[in-house]
């Protein structure tokens, strides 16, 4: 019976990918005991894959670097603090291979044109819509950081309806709201919070940091909260609003209706210190009576 379920094994090999040449034999040799020869890097990953004793203590090894699950997790589209230590990118690593959500990067059902993954039309499980929605949205948008080093995913103004409508409201010792219409120039700010700006989102998919609804006229409300970093800086806390409506010139695919953001400074940093993970500050029926 295999020590690692399909989809562990799967995980462990792309990761294990990233490693150098000399630390994937070096690492073969540990896990076999040396009693298994291989000559190339495929072969040791598959050596290695077969006789760890289970995931979690392969990700513990000396060999696979915190630098290297960091950027396996950015390649899956896995949000995650830069400055995170090693025992916390193997717990999100575990989590990701034990979840029974699809994970998703680029290939979401906002705009790609293709179907969600969840069943029927998405409004069954408005839980699993948002954390693919969140997912996608922020691992497209934190592409754009170059502090990631990531390639770059396809951002522009075919996800969003040509009417959209972004607010960004910073409150910190003075307040500032700015306002902005069209596809164009909605996908140009907020990709400039990315590229130009640096800012790094960090969202808290889990509790009190998630709400989807949706409206008996087809408005999918997704809201979650989390923390915005610059470097390994924590600048903030943001909460983010979007509305989603099905396009159906795109193969009813979702695109985004508006989008809501407020980002609030240092003295939120403090409070979210004391009291946990960030979370909303309104709750379902406030939403709907926000956008209805």
């Amino acid at each position: 019976m295999p020590k690692l379920t399909d989809r562990e094994r799967d995980g462990c090999r792309k990761l294990l990918e990233l490693l150098p040449e000399t630390d994937l034999l070096s690492l073969s040799d540990t896990v076999t005991n040396r009693m298994i020869s291989v000559e190339n890097p495929r072969e040791a990953i598959e050596a290695i894959v077969t006789y760890s004793e289970n995931a979690e203590e392969l990700l513990k090894r000396k060999k696979v670097h915190r630098d290297v699950i960091f950027k396996y997790l950015a390649k899956e589209g896995v949000v995650i603090t830069p400055s995170s230590e090693k025992h916390q990118l193997i717990k999100r690593t575990l989590e990701l291979w034990s979840s029974h959500v699809s994970h998703v990067s680029i290939s979401a059902p906002v705009s790609t044109g293709q179907r969600a993954v969840y069943a029927g039309d998405g409004l069954s499980d408005l839980t699993a819509l948002s954390q693919q929605f969140c997912h996608w949205f922020y691992s497209l948008l934190n592409s754009h950081n170059p502090l990631m080093g990531q390639p770059m995913q396809d951002w522009g103004p075919q996800h969003f309806w040509e009417t959209v409508r972004l607010r960004i409201g910073f409150l910190d010792i003075e307040q500032k709201m700015e306002e902005f219409h069209g596809a164009e120039m909605v996908s140009m700010r907020l990709k400039a919070l990315a590229e130009e700006e640096q800012l790094l989102f960090n969202p808290n998919m889990e509790g009190q940091g998630l709400k989807c609804i949706s409206s008996p006229h087809g408005l999918v409300l997704v809201a979650v909260a989390g923390t915005i970093y610059r470097h390994n800086n924590c600048l903030g806390i943001f909460e983010q609003v979007f509305g989603l409506i099905r396009s159906p010139l795109t193969n009813n695919s979702w695109k985004i209706k508006f989008v809501d953001l407020k980002i609030t400074g240092q003295n939120a940093i403090q409070a979210a210190q004391r009291s946990g993970p960030p979370a909303l500050t309104f709750d379902s029926s406030e939403l709907l009576s926000l956008y209805s």
